[in-house]
């Protein structure tokens, strides 16, 4: 038995998250689908990362298990030919037994796209978060990096999180204004968010409070008082999903 790991990307408009769910249509299920056309196996991937519905992905990973001989490098090639356009294998390999996707210490990468024009661009619909509002750009970063280091993000969490711990780091947050000179760009600003790892709506948590900084609702600085305060009532709104893509994940 070999253990074959995939990054996969995908545009998540027309799915339902990642994991398997009863007639859903999901990210999860359509890999098993290409993988058991491929090797007449029945077999379900491990993802490392569960996104929601109609989130992206640039890198997410996944493995599973397998008697097949063809090389690891070639899986990718051979599950394509059965993925639907919309789910791409960006790159495959053999790993160890042992290695589990969500069981290794990691670094993640988000990124949120928001829409700052007066008008949404309808190619950008499925892609990003229409905010007409003036932003201030300034104090999103500002705010932003209050968040930086480790804290108890209870407060950036779902209700619904079942994780063990609500601690996280996170490394890095970048708010940037695309450069307006490019009309493809005009008015898109990215908040890239990189950490250990993140919680359930965490990082849609975060942009809903960054905008509503740029809105002036809330004052940078009070951004900690959220963090203390450890109440999901405290923190902003939670963002839509579609202006949500992971990027990538690093072991």
């Amino acid at each position: 038995m070999r253990r074959i790991k995939l990054v996969v990307s995908y545009d998540g408009s027309n799915y339902c998250g990642w994991q398997i769910q009863p007639n859903a249509p999901t990210i999860e299920a359509e890999l098993d689908k290409a993988i058991k056309q491929l090797t007449k196996e029945e077999i379900h991937v491990i993802g490392a990362s569960r996104t929601d519905a109609r989130v992206h992905g640039l890198g997410n990973v996944a493995v599973f298990d397998t008697e097949s001989t063809i090389p690891g490098e070639r899986f990718s090639y051979a599950l394509n030919r059965y993925l639907p356009e919309d789910i791409q294998v960006q790159k495959s390999e053999e790993v160890d037994k042992d290695f589990h996707p969500r069981h290794c210490d990691t670094i993640k990468t988000y990124e949120y796209t928001i829409m700052n024009t007066e008008f949404m661009q309808p190619k950008k619909r499925n892609y990003s978060w229409h905010v007409p509002a003036k932003l201030d750009i300034a104090q999103m970063q500002k705010a932003a990096n209050y968040l930086i280091g480790e804290h108890d993000f209870k407060s950036f969490a779902s209700v619904h999180t079942q994780a063990e711990t609500t601690i996280r780091t996170i490394y890095d947050i970048k708010v940037i204004a695309k450069e307006e000179t490019e009309e493809k760009y005009k008015g898109e600003i990215i908040i890239r968010v990189t950490g250990n790892g993140f919680l359930y709506n965490m990082v849609r948590i975060i942009a809903g409070t960054l905008v509503g900084v740029g809105k002036g609702r809330y004052k940078a600085d009070y951004v900690m008082e959220m963090l203390d305060k450890k109440d999901r009532t405290k923190a902003g709104e939670t963002a839509p999903p579609q202006g949500l893509t992971l990027i990538k994940i690093e072991y």
